[in-house]
């Protein structure tokens, strides 16, 4: 019975083990865009004109990127601690002989939701990341062949 309940329990932690790895990476984005924050700020009290209007451009973008950061974070992290209800659900429901299938199915579901949620501010946030990052087709030259 117990070889029965931890197998049931394996799913659950496989997913746990990749939110982990999602949530360093995240953290890991964040550290960027705060590191490139603090420049920018000290850029938005040095500059004048055209090149403080780019400063505050940029600015804005990056406070967009770190609130979505910040809520993809969340919901990983609340889906992280959903499935680690679902698997105590799970031994509990062993030991305890009740039946807590249906509770543990929508305690799943919810962490999955949980863990798209996260996922789809992921996209929104490398979406912003990306239109930041645009190069300027003066730079590329295209009138010249290399």
């Amino acid at each position: 019975m117990i070889v029965q309940t931890i197998q049931l329990a394996l799913a659950p932690v496989f997913v746990l083990v990749a939110i982990g790895n999602i949530l360093n990476m995240l953290t890991s984005r964040l550290g960027r865009v705060v590191d490139r924050t603090r420049e920018m700020q000290e850029a938005y009290r040095t500059t004048t004109g055209e090149e403080h209007d780019a400063s505050v451009r940029e600015l804005r973008m990056l406070a967009r990127r770190t609130m979505l950061i910040g809520r993809a974070q969340l919901m990983m992290v609340l889906s992280a601690i959903t499935i680690g209800l679902t698997v105590v659900m799970i031994f509990s429901g062993s030991f305890l002989h009740a039946a807590t299938e249906p509770a543990v199915a929508l305690c799943f579901a919810a962490a999955i939701a949980l863990l798209l949620a996260g996922l789809i501010l992921f996209l929104m946030e490398t979406r912003v990341a990306s239109a930041q990052l645009r190069v300027p087709l003066a730079f590329l030259e295209l009138d010249r062949t290399l």
